[in-house]
């Protein structure tokens, strides 16, 4: 009944627990000792598996809560970074064309800055001074794009 047998065990413990506190009330004219007896493991079960049907249903209730908290928070996340995103692409169309490049090879392409030289045929002292150059650039669009959202 109960699904496992540590869980009929202690149906029965508890049944006579509950027989030896209450052996007063025992009625010989209602049956035997051996069907009250079974009658009190009988009910201690069902209330067991009542119990365990109510934890599940707040288990599950409460997982399923805690997955709609997950999802708001994750859906939230994924609005500011998509505009944090426009905002920073909306920057980098502000850069020139050369520093611009370099900055989304590196930053969006994972490219190192010897690679970005190689790439474009260029002395790696160049690349780094347009990479320098251009989130210079992009700190001081970033702030106005800033001041005229605040």
């Amino acid at each position: 009944m109960l699904g496992s047998r540590v869980h009929a065990e202690d149906a029965v413990q508890e049944a006579f627990i509950n027989l030896w506190r209450g052996a007063a009330r025992y009625d010989s004219a209602r049956g035997s000792v051996r069907a009250w007896l079974l009658g009190m493991v009988r009910n201690r079960s069902i209330d067991m598996l009542r119990s365990r049907e109510v934890h599940e249903r707040r288990r599950i209730a409460i997982v399923g809560l805690e997955d709609q908290i997950a999802a708001h928070e994750a859906t939230e996340t994924d609005f500011i970074r998509r505009e944090q995103a426009v905002t920073v692409r909306s920057a980098l169309a502000t850069l020139p064309p050369d520093q611009r490049h370099v900055l989304e090879l590196a930053y969006y392409g994972g490219w190192t800055q010897a690679e970005i030289a190689e790439h474009f045929d260029m002395p790696l002292g160049t690349v780094k001074a347009r990479t320098r150059l251009g989130l210079e650039k992009l700190k001081w669009a970033l702030a106005e794009i800033a001041q005229g959202a605040g």
